[in-house]
Parts: structure tokens; sequence; C-alpha cells
């Protein structure tokens, strides 16, 4: 029976070869915009409606001068009217540079007394607003350094390339701060997050980059590889604690440890201490055996550090993100049907008629989700089993549809928390601009590089998501004026 599909399919693929229809390009799905129940699809075709009352774009602008302009040989017994006004915007770039002229003072003591430059200054020869504009450039902009270097000395300013990488590099500390506690804070007031990963590399070889996005944040961490243990990691900000308790055991039991082991972790508590070390000691020396109890205990660690009770995570499938209540995205199962290729009339219509029907059930999905009725939970799951339990006469799609209703628990988790997003439309989104960078300048050289890569990715995209400026961010952090409070703040506020 298995070899008989396999020739199916490779009768199928010859087909479509000697058809002369390639495989075909895969558009971002309109699953979602396309499922409204407003019947508008989104994007292009829908014009902005006018607010009337709404004042001119002019009345909301700050003017910085004003200039009166005469007419030109007014004619005598001419009665003046009063002025038209007429707002032009403009920018003023340009190198600004301020000489200090810093007091010295001899003591009678013998000591030397000098004034000191503006704190916002930090010690720096670069002033806050010249700094805040290379970090825009780089990390909103994606400007290179060689391209940054390029046009500031255009701009008459005096830099070399290595200040420039030691302003985009060095001193970052309070922005890894904030950086870090976006996740923490995140963590504790989303009950849902998604969650994905792309390609970034460093060094010259191929690394990753898995991002945490919740309604109000999103977090950036890169790391060599990608694994179950290096996601939880992440969660952990790169500080990871272990616990055993109630989380963990149920890891355990999940991922069928043997039963001893579990009763050995249960009966020897973990100290404190170094973990591998603990492992040894229990004897616990199998990989398997020491990456499922390596998991679980950093799963408790998370418990204690105050996640969301509930915390759900909403995933495209790889199996590192099936942790806690784990559930799929409905963009990327659709995708699975829209991804293969007919070699027929007859399977093309059925893959037609059933990308149909997913695209309804997904709308009854999003209904339910916006609108909770317990009592409509049954039929949902049993239109799922109806949906997905078919047999349609083309062996690949068959087969996919089962593959498809294997995972009806974590495609169905929506019905037990409708909290829980749909898909992964979010994170994707927030992970596009590293796919940017990745086709722009191809890495990072610098483990401090990789840092900066991934703290001011956080902050650009959390701000975007609180309705901050990234510049008025930017400027605000480095001249210390506080108009812009901390990030958690806005965040627990939203989330409140």
């Amino acid at each position: 029976m298995q070899q008989a599909e396999t020739i199916r399919e490779l009768r199928d693929e010859i087909a479509v070869l000697k058809g002369q229809k390639g495989r075909p390009v895969m558009k971002p799905s309109r699953m979602d915009t396309g499922t409204d129940k407003d019947g508008q699809p989104g994007g292009k075709g829908r014009g902005k409606r006018r607010n009337v009352g709404q004042p001119a774009k002019a009345a909301r602008l700050d003017i910085h001068e004003e200039r009166t302009m005469a007419v030109i040989d007014v004619p005598d017994g001419s009665r003046f009217l009063g002025h038209r006004t007429f707002t032009v915007q403009d920018l003023r770039i340009g190198a600004h540079n301020t000489r200090f002229l810093l007091e010295r003072w001899a003591t009678p003591d013998g000591r030397v007394l000098t004034a000191a430059c503006p704190a916002e200054l930090c010690g720096l020869h670069f002033g806050p607003s010249l700094r805040a504009f290379i970090l825009y450039q780089h990390h909103h902009c994606h400007v290179t350094q060689p391209k940054l270097h390029e046009q500031l000395r255009e701009w008459g300013l005096d830099l070399s390339v290595g200040q420039i990488d030691a302003l985009l590099a060095s001193g970052q500390d309070a922005f890894s701060a904030e950086k870090s506690s976006l996740l923490k804070t995140g963590l504790a007031v989303s009950s849902a997050i998604t969650v994905d990963d792309s390609g970034a590399r460093h060094q010259g070889k191929n690394g990753y980059v898995t991002v945490v996005s919740g309604p109000t944040f999103a977090w950036f961490g890169s790391a060599d590889n990608k694994s179950r243990i290096g996601f939880l990691t992440h969660l952990h900000d790169g500080q990871p604690s272990y616990a055993l308790n109630d989380i963990a055991l149920g890891h355990l039991q999940k991922q069928e440890l043997k039963a001893a082991l579990v009763e050995r972790l249960q009966t020897n508590p973990f100290a404190g201490d170094d973990w591998a070390a603990y492992l040894d000691r229990l004897g616990i020396c199998d990989e398997r055996h020491r990456r499922i109890a390596t998991e679980a205990a950093l799963l408790g660690g998370l418990v204690t550090k105050g996640i969301h009770p509930i915390l759900a995570i909403v995933s495209d499938g790889a199996g590192q993100f099936d942790i806690l209540e784990h559930g799929l995205c409905w963009v990327h199962t659709e995708r699975l049907v829209h991804k293969l290729i007919p070699s027929n009339a007859a399977q093309r219509g059925e893959q037609e008629r059933l990308r149909g029907e997913i695209w309804a059930y997904y709308a009854d999905l999003k209904a339910y989700r916006a609108a909770p009725a317990p009592e409509n939970m049954e039929a949902l799951s049993a239109r799922f089993e109806s949906l997905f339990g078919q047999r349609t006469g083309w062996a690949t799609l068959d087969r996919l549809l089962r593959r498809i209703r294997q995972h009806k628990g974590d495609l169905l988790r929506v019905l037990a928390r409708p909290d829980m997003p749909l898909h992964t439309n979010a994170s994707e989104t927030d992970i596009r601009d590293y796919v940017k960078v990745r086709k722009i300048s191809g890495g990072t050289r610098s483990d401090l590089g990789r840092q900066c890569r991934d703290t001011f990715a956080s902050l650009k995209k959390t701000c975007r998501k609180l309705g901050v400026s990234f510049w008025a961010y930017l400027t605000d952090r480095l001249t210390a004026a506080g108009k812009v409070p901390p990030l958690v703040d806005l965040m627990r506020q939203r989330a409140a």
C-alpha cells in the first residue's frame, strides 16, 4: 500500500513536469483577512473615510519659524485683508558642533578642579541626537555601517568606521536591561504568546533567532542552534534556573520518562547548585533522559519566575515550541493543503473544495473566539472530524488530512482557551526584519553585535506595538529626558 502511494506521488510529479507547470509561488495567506464576517478582504481597494470636522494637517504641525511675505507694488487705495497662511514642511540636516569651555580652578591645596560636561554626553565626543540617529538608521532603517559612514561624512561630520561601530555596540547596557525586562513582564501579563524562528548568520556560520511575541511586546534571542532546551533558555532570557514542581512533573510524564527516574528526581530535590552535577549524582547519564529532565526543570524554573499561570504558546508546529498549553497555527495548516501540486483537474478541484471548507471552518472558529459559546464546542469538534476525516481519492491529500487530524488537540485548543490566537501572523511579521537584515548584510561578526541586534529589534517592535515612536524613545533614553515611560509600565497599563 505504501509503495502504491509512493508510485502515485511520483507519477503526479511527472505529470506536472510534462504539463510544464512549476511549483506554485506561495504568496502570504489571506485566510485570516478573507474570513472576516464583514466580507471585506482587507488590503487594496479599501479607501480611508475622511473624518468630518478633522483639523487640517497644517493645524497639527509645530511651527518653528514664521515669515511675513509682502506684496510688491500695491496700488494706492488698496485695503489690507490680513494674511493667508501657507505652511511649508522642511527638514534641516547638517552638523552642529559645540565647543565646551570647561573652567579649571587651582585650589590652595594644589588640586585642579575642572567643570564637567553635560551628563547626557556620557563622556563621549558625540551628542545624543547623533547617537540616536546612528542607532535609528542602522537598526530601524537597516542602513549598513559603510553607507552610514559615507552619509555622515557628506554632511560634514568627522567620524571613522570604528567610531560608528563603537557607537552602535558599546555602552548599550541600559538598553539591554530594558530589553530583558520586556520578556519577564510580557510572560507575566500575557496569557498567550506566539513564537517563530528564522535563520540569522553569525561569524560566518548558520545561526537562528527566536521571536516571542505578545499583544504588547516582542522579544528576540539568537543562538547557534535550536532545540527545546534552547527555547526554554530563551524564555529565561539566557539566565536559566531549575525547579522540579508540578509543571516539571507534568512534562516528565508527557515525555514518558521512566517511572524510576521520575521517582528519583522527586525524592532528591534539586538544591540549586550545578544542574549537570545534580544529574550525575542521581546517575541519570543517558542523553535522552538528561534532556527530558533538563526541559522539565527549566519549565519549573519559569513558574518560579512568575510567568502567567495559564500561559499558552502558539507556533507553526516546530517541536521545540511544544510546551505548556500549545496551539498550532491554522494559517500554516491550510498552507500545507495549498502547497500540494495537483496533476489533473480532478485533484485540482478536490484541493480547491477542501481549501474552501477549511476557510469556512476557520471563519466559524474566529466567530467562536470573538464570542465563546460552550454549547458550540461539540459541534465544532465534530465538524473537525468530518472535515479532516474525509477521503478524496487523492492519496497525497488523504495522507495529509490524516496527519492534520492527529493534531486535533493543538488545533482546537482555542475552544477551551478563546484567548489564544488562531495563527502566528504577529510573530511572523515581527521576525520579518531579520530576513531583511540577512539579505542586506548577511549576519553579525561579534557576540556584542549579535546582542545589540537582538536588543534594538526587541525595543523597536515593542515600541511599535505600544504606539511609541522609536525615534522619540531613543532620543528620550539618550538625553535622559524622562518623557517616555519605561516600556514595561506601558505594557502593564495596556494589559490592565
